[in-house]
């Protein structure tokens, strides 16, 4: 029988299946380590139920689908888009780990939502301004809610229904607090930032899918402070910054990389205020970081 898998610990995988919508526990048959192939959350799968009576909901997963996509952090497969959620205030959003998170669903070709939680922290509105200003021509749809105040989260909602999406972002920005409200039943364990560091405890330890009904799940995921794209050279970093392209036809050079060049039209409208000076700076940094990984 087909099914999906929603969790996987220590070897043991929790697959929903299609046939008689049962979760059962289940292994991967030993083929799967000989071919180091390893099933992940979200796969399609095709399970065998153990023949023994006593072994009831137990089943062996015989064969994985072609996945859509797959993503190494999270590792989740088949994904119809990402939720990369941030905080307004406490901690303070991180715009280089959001952009470096923006090129890798782009890479992957995996629609963006960026989601900023606790806004009922923010106290000058040219906070949320500076932010949409930013990201305004990212490609990006943003959304400003507060799992504490239950505000802004109808929106949100809105954009779930009959999609596989995943939540992603650091730590104790509020990704299991907002699936709480968005479905009590999920019950995702939440936890107190850090008073010294600021920083989120571990509450979410592995990823898992969450049904909200037949056709439409939710992943929580693990929160991080950091994350290195490896995948990818820095000469073709500058595709997964959209607002680029509309100004590259002013660069003196075909394939500028918008980085050394003197005579570069990203330059020049970074300057003139067309491009977001903050999402340029950290084009440069992440550029910078790739060429240093190539390097070494």
């Amino acid at each position: 029988m087909r099914g999906k898998i929603l969790k996987g610990v220590g070897g043991q995988y929790q697959v929903r299946s299609d046939e008689d919508e049962q979760i059962y526990t289940c292994q991967a048959k030993g083929i799967f380590r000989y071919q180091k192939e390893k099933p992940m959350i979200g796969d399609w799968v095709e399970i065998e139920p153990l023949k023994d009576v006593t072994q009831q909901h137990r089943a062996h997963i015989v064969s994985i689908e072609k996945r859509k996509n797959e993503l190494i952090r999270p590792c989740v497969a088949n994904v119809d888009q990402a939720i990369l959620v941030m905080a307004c205030h406490y901690p303070d959003p991180n715009f280089v780990l959001l952009d470096r998170f923006l090129v890798m669903l782009g890479k992957a070709n995996i629609p963006a939502f960026v989601c900023f939680n606790k806004v009922d922290l923010v106290n000058a509105p040219e906070t949320i301004e500076t932010i949409q200003k930013t990201y305004e021509k990212a490609d990006c749809q943003l959304f400003f809610v507060s799992a504490q105040k239950k505000t802004g989260l109808d929106s949100l909602q809105s954009i779930l229904k009959g999609k596989t999406t995943v939540f992603a972002g650091p730590s104790g920005v509020g990704k299991s607090s907002l699936l709480n409200e968005i479905d009590p039943m999920a019950l995702c364990q939440t936890g107190e930032l850090s008073q010294k560091i600021a920083r989120g405890k571990h509450t979410t330890r592995h990823t898992q899918l969450w049904m909200l009904d037949r056709d439409t799940y939710v992943c929580d995921t693990p929160g991080f402070t950091s994350l290195m794209i490896t995948d990818l050279m820095e000469n073709d970093l500058r595709m997964y910054y959209p607002e680029f392209l509309e100004y590259e036809k002013d660069c003196r050079f075909l394939g500028c990389c918008h980085y050394g060049e003197k005579d570069c039209g990203i330059k020049k409208a970074v300057l003139a205020g067309l491009i977001s000076r903050e999402r340029y700076r950290n084009y440069r940094y992440i550029y910078e970081e790739l060429k240093m990984n190539r390097k070494y």
